[in-house]
C-alpha cells in the first residue's frame, strides 16, 4: 500500500508517521509538499499533526487554501482514504472534508498525555480491525481539540454511524472527567457519509511502537491495511 504524508510549513508529526508506514508496517511511504497539486499514484493520504502555517489565522484555516489540499479533496471525491492526525483532523475540517471545528480546549491550556478513546463503529476502513466498544490507550497533544458542531450535525453523526471512537476512562464510560478537552459527546474522532475521510485528535503513530508504551495505535493503521488488500482481492476477482 502506498501513502502519501502531507508537509506543510509547521507540520512536526510527518516523520513520525513516515516512520511508522515505512520502518514498523513495512509499506511505501513518501512526502507530499503542500504545494504540490497533484497527488495521484496513492492508494492513502495522511494529514498529519504539527502546527500548518504556525496556526496565525486559525488552526487548519491556512493549510486549506493550499494546492495539495485541493488535490486532496478531488482524491476524496474519487474514494481515496484520507487521514487526517489532530491538525490534520483540523485542517479536513476546515476545507469542509468533514463537518464541524475543532476549538480551543475547554481547560485553556495545551494537552499533552495518554488518553483512553473508545471504539464506536467498526464498520470504517479505520476501524474494520478493533472490536465493538474496544478501548484503546492512544496519547494526545493539542491545543485546539475540542470538537464542536452544531446539534442537527452532531445527530447526523450519530445516525449515520460516522463516529469513530469517543474519550472514555479506562473502563469504557464516557464519563466528562475522561474528556481532555471538552468535546461535544466525548467525540475523540468522525468521518465522512462515504467512510473514506477520517479525522482524529489523538495520534496512532505516537502509539505503534511498544518502547513508547502502547501499540493499540497499530490497530487503526494495520485496518487501513487490512481493507486495502480486501480491496484489492477484490479487484482480481
Amino acid at each position: 500500500m502506498k501513502f502519501g504524508i502531507l508537509q506543510f510549513p509547521g507540520s512536526n508529526c510527518d516523520q513520525d508517521v513516515l516512520r511508522v508506514l515505512s520502518k514498523v508496517l513495512g509499506q511505501e511511504a513518501a512526502y507530499i509538499w503542500h504545494k504540490e497539486s497533484s497527488i495521484e499514484g496513492f492508494d492513502a493520504i495522511v494529514v498529519p499533526g504539527g502546527f500548518s502555517y504556525g496556526d496565525y489565522l486559525r488552526c487548519g484555516a491556512i493549510a486549506r487554501f493550499s494546492p495539495a489540499m485541493r488535490a486532496v479533496t478531488k482524491a476524496a471525491s474519487q474514494g481515496t482514504l484520507i487521514l487526517g492526525i489532530c491538525n490534520g483532523f483540523q485542517i479536513l475540517c476546515e476545507a469542509g472534508l468533514l463537518p464541524g471545528a475543532l476549538v480551543r480546549n475547554k481547560s485553556l491550556r495545551f494537552i499533552c498525555r495518554y488518553v483512553h478513546i473508545r471504539v464506536e463503529t467498526t464498520r470504517t476502513p479505520l476501524t474494520c480491525l478493533a472490536a465493538p466498544g474496544q478501548v484503546l490507550r492512544i496519547p494526545v497533544a493539542h491545543g485546539e481539540g475540542c470538537y464542536f458542531a452544531p446539534p442537527a450535525v452532531l445527530r447526523e453523526l450519530a445516525d449515520h454511524g460516522q463516529i469513530l471512537f469517543r474519550y472514555c476512562d479506562a473502563s469504557g464510560k464516557t464519563a466528562a472527567s475522561a474528556n481532555p478537552n471538552g468535546s461535544l459527546q466525548n467525540i475523540a474522532g468522525i468521518c465522512n457519509r462515504d467512510r473514506n475521510v477520517f479525522g482524529l485528535m489523538p495520534h496512532p503513530e505516537r502509539a505503534s511502537e511498544k518502547i513508547l508504551g502502547s501499540q493499540d495505535g497499530r490497530i487503526l493503521l494495520e485496518s487501513l491495511l487490512k481493507h486495502h488488500r480486501a480491496g484489492s482481492r477484490e479487484k482480481v476477482a
